[in-house]
């Protein structure tokens, strides 16, 4: 009996051996590329980051099947990828890959359309550990039913990396833990499970030699490794696709993971809320992929303060505030696809050397970005909605001193408004000095706004020899401060009107406007202020810091608003006049000058 038991196996690792030496030997179909890249998905700096690419003998167009019902897919010496498991040749299959023990060359194994139980795809791993196989991919796995607990033995293994994608669970009722376990032990460095509508793993019960974890595709949540300490070694973490919502919960995650460098939270569903108290990173983290979230202007309150390198596309970021992150580190930051209305300054990102801010709201950028970020070597900023205005003369300004630091320039720098001049390359966009300058800017109390709607704005800029205005309402920048677009204006206006009233001396910006106007009075030396009273302010009411004011009009005539009809005439045909005092001329002279 054990005589006829010898010959049998002999002879049928003599089929095994015969069946493979065939299928060398005549030509074999690739469906695809036969180890799908695991080194696409393993650490950059370990020494076996790389998998050569593996030799094929030859190809044709056909498959090419076995006596044994799995499809071969690919047979080298070191590379072997069959299709097709099933519980009916689960067993010829342990069996060959018991010949390959320790030793042997072959290193990479790939099944596809793996249909079997619990129990053979346990055998099929535990024979896998104990051959000379480091890198084993298992895609597309059906019919995993009677999950159970196993007794799995990881002693002595090649084994490196496992990768398994779009398993179905068919059994109903199991221990989630009998699943978990085995994978959540596994003493490899790298492993993926993508795909496969997991909603947990297991903190590893001992130091885990992990390096690399992608779980891809899943259904896991704010649960996943809470309080795990096993994961010393762990330094890229892949999360993206899950269903995770809180990120000081996904912080307190990662806190614990000491050699952690590199997490990808992509695609979740992600929020934060100042409520939700501190964020407690791994101080190791220095890339971090937020990309496809819910998160909004607080995500800066919640960032790893060693981070060089954040990726905040398509999110809901409205603005970056001033004060709220110091990223002292940070060199590379996307915000593109947010809400920005305007570029964010590097207050809190000294080192920043390359922003991506594309396909935002941003409609006149600003033109201190590069003075305010001087280690910025690339900005992306096209793609937006450009308006053609004056105000983004400055920025196309600093794009012809930057050296070539707009990236995409000139092709995705577009205007978009006004509508006249859709489509125009920003390059292509000029206007004169004369044309981008406002001839008064009015500053006024919003309780005498009536009267500037009603009576200012229309009598001077309708007819003949309009006057042109800068009015907050219409001119001020969206995304700039109240002082930002005040000076603006002020910068940009010839002269500036004061519509003086008890409202005014009552409002505490219109204290503001008025000192910047005083102050570029003295500066340029100009008579550049014109006052109009519209109701008379008793000297009871004007508080002390209004001193500038009391002394200008003691100094400066003021026009005085008429209350009969009759004498309105005179008062704008005056306030004219004064408007048009030294104004440039199209042929360059000032009115008022003479040859």
């Amino acid at each position: 009996v054990t005589e006829n038991m010898s010959s049998l196996r002999n002879f049928f690792l003599y089929k095994c051996l015969f069946a493979l030496t065939f299928w060398n030997r005549i030509s074999l179909s690739v469906e695809n590329e036969l180890f799908t890249s695991v080194s696409n998905n393993f650490p950059e700096d370990g020494s076996d980051k790389k998998i050569k690419s593996l030799p094929l003998l030859r190809t044709n167009s056909h498959q090419s099947k076995a006596n044994f019902e799995w499809v071969v897919i690919q047979n080298s010496t070191e590379s072997l990828s069959l299709s097709e498991i099933t519980n009916d040749n689960v067993e010829k299959l342990v069996a060959l890959l018991s010949n390959f023990r320790q030793g042997s060359r072959l290193q990479n194994l790939t099944l596809t359309n793996v249909s079997v139980d619990w129990n053979a795809l346990m055998e099929i791993f535990q024979t896998v550990w104990h051959s000379s196989i480091e890198y084993l991919n298992i895609k597309s796995v059906t019919q995993l039913s009677d999950i159970r607990n196993y007794n799995f033995d990881y002693s002595g293994t090649s084994m490196k990396a496992l990768t398994v994608e779009k398993v179905l669970i068919t059994d109903l009722y199991f221990t989630q833990n009998d699943l978990y376990k085995i994978f959540a032990d596994m003493n490899i460095e790298a492993l993926t499970i993508a795909e496969s509508d997991m909603i947990h793993m297991l903190c590893p019960s001992s130091d885990s030699p992990f390096r690399y974890l992608n779980f891809l595709k899943n259904d896991l949540t704010d649960l996943l490794f809470q309080k795990c300490d096993k994961l010393i070694q762990l330094e890229t973490l892949i999360l993206q696709k899950n269903k995770f919502e809180s990120l000081s919960k996904v912080s307190s995650m990662t806190s614990r993971m000491k050699s952690l460098k590199y997490l990808d939270m992509s695609n979740n569903l992600l929020s934060h809320d100042a409520a939700d108290g501190q964020c407690q990173w791994a101080e190791s983290l220095t890339e971090l992929d937020l990309s496809s979230n819910q998160l909004m202007d607080a995500v800066f309150e919640c960032l790893p303060v060693n981070i060089e390198k954040l990726d905040l596309q398509n999110n809901q970021i409205n603005s970056v505030a001033r004060g709220t992150a110091e990223l002292k580190s940070l060199k590379e930051l996307n915000l593109a696809s947010n809400r920005l209305a305007d570029l964010p300054g590097c207050s809190g990102f000294p080192s920043l050397e390359f922003l991506n801010i594309e396909m935002n709201s941003i409609l006149t950028p600003s033109a201190d970005f590069f003075q305010s970020c001087p280690r910025v070597r690339e900005l992306q900023a096209g793609h937006n909605p450009f308006k053609c205005s004056c105000e983004l003369q400055d920025f196309i300004h600093v794009e012809r001193q930057s050296g070539g630091k707009l990236f995409g320039w000139p092709a995705a720098y577009v205007c978009e408004y006004p509508e006249d001049l859709r489509g125009t390359q920003l390059k292509d966009f000029h206007l004169t000095e004369l044309a981008c300058k406002f001839h008064a800017f009015v500053s006024y109390s919003e309780r005498d706004a009536l009267w500037v709607k009603n009576e200012l704005i229309p009598n001077l800029e309708k007819g003949e020899g309009r006057v042109q205005l800068c009015q907050h309402e219409r001119n001020f920048i969206p995304g700039k401060s109240i002082v930002e677009n005040i000076i603006n204006c002020i910068e940009k206006s010839y002269k500036s009107i004061f519509v003086l009233s008890p409202n005014f001396v009552q409002s505490e910006w219109c204290h503001y406007e008025l000192y910047f106007a005083h102050h570029k009075l003295f500066s340029e030396n100009s008579n550049s202020l014109i006052l109009i009273l519209l109701e008379p302010i008793p000297p009871s009411i004007v508080p002390a810091r209004y001193h500038k004011l009391k002394a200008l009009m003691a100094k400066r005539t003021y026009l005085e608003w008429p209350k009969e009809r009759s004498k309105r005439a005179l008062f704008w045909a005056n306030l004219r006049a004064a408007i048009s005092i030294n104004l440039p001329m199209a042929d360059g002279r000032r009115c008022g000058e003479t040859d």
